[in-house]
């Protein structure tokens, strides 16, 4: 037994490998119990405070602080070992381990203080703002992911500038296939910024008409009116033409009324005074912009013209509002005697010197 005990391996005794290992399981499966008695006296001192900042900060550490017990007993057992021949690559080890919990926290810190970047995407707008905050929240964790990598390789004494320079063509490549993804990134500031839209508005663009569903990073879902969805990359719609029908504050009614060339002049007086009051005393017609004219002569009719608004612009009140009023027209031009015209020709057939 003794024999055996006083083995070396890479002159290490197999009684301190042995005993490293006891060390570093004993601290991993008590690593729970040493981490509430740590939480315990963190939250109790946080209890003394009215600043729920401090409550937030021991939620963002308890993870890494799960990880760093653990860590801390690879550490002890490591020096207990006293492993001098893979000293270098030990310490490189320990260091990016450190510099892994440092940045873990850093990262728990944006997502747990993400309300801070609330107040910032709400200045664009509910619709929108929790895209915007998203966004943002992304993109910073993206750049510390970045720098840690980047002090993880200096740590290991890779010369980051060089290593970044030799991938220059790479990252050209990368920035050519990534080109429409940047493009619809700034097409989503644009939307952000300017506000074309929101969600649940009707628009028409050159590519599709219908409701917005959702304003993303990258596209925009448009539900058309046939209930299909329609994903537009936002680097489409932000270089489109957009009419924004939700946006009307009254909606056009534009129509001609044929009547019959029997129609006489007095009873053409009195059917454009009758529409013209039927559309003023209208409760949902709009009273900025009222126009019935007669204006034309048809081939086969006489032609009044009529202009005006309504005062909603929901699709289906405004087609109910379009048939109380065409029933009130017809109504009108039965009561005055006369009739809509309707396309026809007068045939004359010439017999001898006589025509029928």
């Amino acid at each position: 037994m003794e024999a055996i005990v006083s083995y070396a391996i890479f002159e290490i005794k197999i009684i301190d490998i042995f005993i490293a290992f006891a060390i570093f399981f004993i601290i991993y499966f008590t690593r729970e119990f040493i981490l509430k008695i740590i939480l315990k006296n963190l939250r109790l001192l946080a209890s003394k405070t009215k600043n729920y900042s401090d409550d937030k900060f021991i939620n963002i550490l308890e993870d890494p602080l799960k990880f760093s017990i653990i860590f801390l007993g690879f550490f002890l057992a490591e020096n207990w070992l006293n492993l001098s021949s893979f000293q270098n690559i030990i310490k490189n080890i320990e260091k990016t381990l450190i510099i892994f919990i440092l940045f873990w926290i850093l990262h728990r810190t944006i997502n747990q203080f993400s309300f801070i970047f609330t107040k910032f995407s709400t200045k664009f707008g509910k619709q929108i703002s929790s895209d915007v905050e998203n966004f943002i929240i992304k993109f910073l964790n993206v750049i510390i992911i970045i720098i840690a990598l980047m002090t993880i390789f200096e740590g290991w004494g890779i010369n980051v500038s060089t290593f970044i320079a030799s991938l220059g063509l790479i990252g050209m490549a990368f920035a050519l296939a990534a080109k429409d993804t940047a493009a619809n990134l700034f097409g989503s500031l644009v939307i952000f910024t300017d506000k074309p839209f929101k969600k649940d508005d009707w628009i028409l663009t050159p590519d599709v008409e219908g409701t917005i569903e959702s304003i993303g990073i990258r596209s925009t879902r448009v539900r058309t009116f046939a209930q299909a969805l329609v994903s537009i990359p936002n680097a489409v719609i932000a270089n489109s033409a957009i009419t924004n029908w939700s946006q009307m504050g009254k909606r056009r009614i534009k129509m001609r009324l044929g009547l019959t060339y029997s129609t006489k002049t007095n009873q053409m007086k009195k059917i454009l005074v009758d529409l013209r009051r039927m559309l003023k005393e209208h409760p949902d017609v709009h009273q900025d912009t009222i126009m019935v004219y007669f204006d034309q002569f048809e081939d086969s009719s006489l032609s009044l013209f009529c202009y005006f608004f309504t005062t909603t612009t929901a699709w289906a009140e405004y087609l109910e509002v379009r048939e109380n009023v065409n029933l009130k027209i017809m109504e009108i031009i039965e009561n005055n005697g006369a009739g809509f015209a309707f396309p026809s020709q007068s045939v004359y057939i010439e017999e001898g010197s006589k025509m029928i």
